[in-house]
C-alpha cells in the first residue's frame, strides 16, 4: 500500500521570492551593468530549496513517521528532468546545423549536464565560469547540478538527523546554522585574493584536486562545498520556521514581525545584488581577480537576508508574503522559475554568440519574449504533463489501443514520430563525432604552431605541466627578423597566413600590451631588430602614454613601426587606447597607424561573433592590409 505523500498548503510568497530571484539572474545575464550581483539570485534559489526540501521531508517524516528516499527521489526527477533533456536536445540541435564547430567542445558539457556532474567538470576542465569569450550556451546548469547533488544526499541525512535529534528540532536548526557558518568560513579560508593567471604564474590562485590543479575561484563558486552553506542554511530554518505554526483563524502579531524582517532582508539583498560583483577584470593584466567582499562573507549575508524574506513569504498571515510576494505577475514567474533559468542562457549565448557581447534593451526584449514562449511551452506540454502523470495515460492509450479509432490515432503518431526522429538523431550523432573546440579557441589554437617564442617565458604554459618550460628554440637564432610582429590572441588567430608571408609573429593569448616592451627591448637588446615591427595589443588591458613613448625607445631605429588599433567593443578601454595609438605618428616619424578598428566597425562579418577575434575572411583581409601598410 502507497503511504500518502507529504502535503504542505501552497506558498505563493515563496514562488514571489523565486520571481525576483530567476530574474535577477535573467537581467545579469543579459548585460551586467544593469545589475552587478544580480548573481546572487542562484545564492536566493539555493536558500529556498534548502528550506522548502527539508520542510518537505519534515512534514513526511511526521505525517507517515518515515521518508520514503524512492517516492522523493522519483518526484525530483519527474520535476527537473523532462526540462533540461528538451533543452539538451534543442541545444545539440541547434549547434549541430547552425554551430558544428562548437560540438566537441559541447559534447562533453552535454554529458556532464546529462549526469548533473556540470560544476565538477568545468572545475576539473578549467573552463571558467568568467570566460567571456566562449559560446558556452549550458555554462548556467552549474546550479542544478549543485542542487542535485543536494537533492541525492539530503533525504537520507535528513532521515538520520531525525532518528538521533528528532524531538530536538531547535537543537538540529542550530546545527544546520552552524554547519552554514563553517563552510562560509572554508570558503573565506580557501579564498586566495589576487588576479588569476596560469598555474605557473599565479600558483596561489590554484589547489590540487585529485592531483589536478583547479582554479580556487572556480572550485569556490561552482563547487559543491562551497556553494552549499545557503542550502544549510535554508534548512536550519526549516526547524525553527514553519507555516503550520501559525494556523489559528485569528491574525498573529507574528506577521507584523516577519514583515519587518522580510523589509530588511529585501532591502540587504537589493543592496547586495545592485554592489556586489563576481569578479573584478583588471586591467593592468587583462586577468581577473575575485571579488573579495562575495567570498569572505558575502554569500553568507545574501542566505541570512533570504531567510528574513522567507519568514513573511510563508506566513499564512503576512501581506507582504500573501499580497505583495504572492500577487499573481510573481507568482507567474515563480512557477515558471526553472523554465526561464534554464531557456535564458542558451537564448542569449545562440543570439549573441559570446557573454562579453552585452544585450540592449530591445534586444533584451525580442529576447525575453522568445524565453517566456519556450518557457510556457515546456510547462505547459512537457514539464506538467509529466508531473501530473497526464503523459504517462496517454501514452499508454497509444501503447494498448481499444478502438478503431485508437490504432489510427497510433499509426499516425508511429508515422509523425519517425520523421520527428531525423533532427534529433542527426543532431545525436553528430555531438558524438564532433571534432570543433569552438570557432575562436579553435581559431587561435591553429595559430600557436606558427608564433615564435622570443622571450622563451612568455609562452601560455601547458596548463597540467608541473615545471616550468625552458626557453624554445626559434628558427631565426642569430638572424635579424626583417618584419617582427607582437600581438595577442586576435593577431594569434591569423599567424598561420602572416608567418607564411614571412612575417615573425610572437602572438600570446592575454597579453598585456606592457610586454611588447620586454620583447622590443630583448630583440634589441640581441641585435635581431629589422625594418619593420608591427604592434597589435591593446585588447586585454588599458595603455598609457608612458608606455608607448619606452617602447618606441628600442624601436627608434627601426624603419617603420606599424600600430594597429584595438576592435573590442563593451571595453572601457578601447576608445582611450586607440586614441593614444592614433597619435603616435604624430610623435615619432617611423610610426603608421593601422585603424583595424574602423575596418571592423565597417565589416563584422570579418569576426566571429564575438566581435573581437578574427573568422577565416577576417584573417585573410588583416594579413593583406598589414601587408599593404607596410609596402609588401
Amino acid at each position: 500500500m502507497n503511504r500518502p505523500q507529504q502535503t504542505i498548503s501552497y506558498l505563493p510568497g515563496l514562488d514571489g521570492l523565486r520571481a525576483i530571484a530567476v530574474m535577477a539572474v535573467v537581467v545579469y545575464h543579459a548585460n551586467k551593468d544593469w545589475l552587478h550581483g544580480g548573481f546572487l539570485g542562484v545564492e536566493v534559489f539555493f536558500v529556498i530549496s534548502g528550506y522548502l526540501i527539508t520542510l518537505l521531508l519534515l512534514t513526511e517524516s511526521q505525517q507517515n513517521g518515515r521518508i520514503d528516499f524512492r517516492s522523493f527521489w522519483v518526484r525530483r526527477a519527474r520535476r527537473l528532468l523532462p526540462a533540461l533533456w528538451t533543452l539538451l536536445l534543442g541545444v545539440t540541435m541547434y549547434c549541430s546545423l547552425f554551430e558544428r564547430e562548437e560540438l566537441g567542445k559541447l559534447r562533453g558539457d552535454v554529458i556532464a549536464a546529462f549526469v548533473y556532474i556540470f560544476n565538477w567538470f568545468k572545475i576539473w576542465a578549467r573552463a571558467s565560469y568568467f570566460d567571456a569569450s566562449a559560446l558556452d550556451p549550458l555554462r548556467h546548469l552549474w546550479s542544478l547540478a549543485v542542487e542535485e547533488q543536494f537533492y541525492l544526499v539530503w533525504p537520507v541525512l535528513i532521515a538520520l538527523v531525525l532518528k538521533r535529534w528528532g524531538r530536538r528540532p531547535a537543537k538540529l536548526g542550530l546545527i544546520f546554522l552552524g554547519i552554514s557558518v563553517a563552510i562560509a568560513m572554508y570558503v573565506a579560508t580557501t579564498y586566495a585574493a589576487g588576479v588569476r593567471g596560469t598555474p605557473i604564474e599565479t600558483p596561489e590562485q590554484y589547489i590540487s584536486l585529485f592531483g589536478h590543479a583547479v582554479s580556487r575561484l572556480d572550485f569556490l563558486f561552482l563547487g559543491t562545498i562551497g556553494r552549499s552553506g545557503g542550502l544549510f542554511m535554508g534548512a536550519a530554518l526549516a526547524f525553527w520556521f514553519r507555516p503550520d505554526m501559525f494556523t489559528g483563524s485569528q491574525n498573529s502579531s507574528d506577521r507584523h514581525i516577519v514583515s519587518v524582517f522580510a523589509v530588511a532582508g529585501l532591502a540587504g539583498l537589493g543592496y547586495l545584488m545592485w554592489t556586489f560583483r563576481d569578479v573584478v577584470f583588471v586591467p593592468e593584466t587583462g586577468g581577473v581577480r575575485g571579488y573579495d567582499p562575495l567570498f569572505q562573507g558575502g554569500f553568507l549575508l545574501v542566505g541570512v537576508a533570504t531567510c528574513a524574506i522567507i519568514t513573511a513569504a510563508v506566513h499564512p498571515q503576512s501581506f507582504l508574503g500573501n499580497k505583495i510576494l504572492g500577487n499573481p505577475v510573481f507568482t507567474y514567474l515563480g512557477r515558471r522559475s526553472y523554465g526561464l533559468y534554464l531557456f535564458h542562457w542558451p537564448v542569449f549565448q545562440l543570439y549573441r554568440k559570446v557573454a562579453s557581447n552585452y544585450l540592449s534593451v530591445p534586444q533584451f526584449i525580442v529576447l525575453f519574449i522568445v524565453i517566456l514562449a519556450l518557457t510556457e511551452s515546456s510547462y505547459r506540454f512537457i514539464e506538467m504533463p509529466i508531473r501530473e502523470r497526464r503523459l504517462t495515460n496517454s501514452l499508454n492509450k497509444l501503447r494498448y489501443p481499444r478502438t478503431d479509432a485508437d490504432y489510427e490515432r497510433r499509426n499516425k503518431f508511429v508515422a509523425i514520430g519517425v520523421v520527428a526522429a531525423v533532427l534529433p538523431v542527426f543532431s545525436v550523432v553528430s555531438l558524438a563525432l564532433g571534432t570543433g573546440e569552438g570557432k575562436i579557441a579553435e581559431s587561435i589554437k591553429n595559430g600557436e604552431d606558427a608564433v615564435q617564442n622570443l622571450l622563451g617565458t612568455t609562452v601560455a604554459p601547458d596548463p597540467n605541466a608541473t615545471t616550468i618550460p625552458g626557453s624554445q628554440t626559434t628558427t631565426l637564432d642569430g638572424q635579424v627578423i626583417p618584419i617582427l610582429a607582437i600581438g595577442d590572441s586576435v593577431m594569434l588567430g591569423a599567424a598561420n597566413i602572416l608567418t607564411e608571408r614571412g612575417i615573425t609573429v610572437d602572438a600570446l593569448k592575454s597579453r598585456p600590451f606592457r610586454q611588447a616592451l620586454e620583447i622590443a627591448n630583448y630583440v634589441k637588446s640581441i641585435g635581431r631588430l629589422g625594418e619593420f615591427v608591427i604592434i597589435h595589443l591593446g585588447t586585454n588591458n588599458y595603455v598609457d602614454q608612458e608606455t608607448l613613448d619606452e617602447i618606441m625607445v628600442p624601436l627608434k631605429d627601426v624603419d617603420l613601426v606599424l600600430m594597429i588599433t584595438a576592435h573590442v567593443p563593451n571595453k572601457p578601454w578601447q576608445d582611450p587606447n586607440n586614441e593614444l595609438v592614433r597619435a603616435m605618428p604624430n610623435a615619432y616619424g617611423n610610426v603608421k597607424v593601422l585603424d583595424w578598428y574602423q575596418i571592423a566597425e565597417a565589416h563584422p562579418e570579418y569576426l566571429y561573433g564575438d566581435k573581437i577575434h578574427l573568422n577565416n575572411e577576417g584573417q585573410k583581409v588583416y594579413a593583406d592590409l598589414i601587408m599593404q601598410a607596410i609596402g609588401k
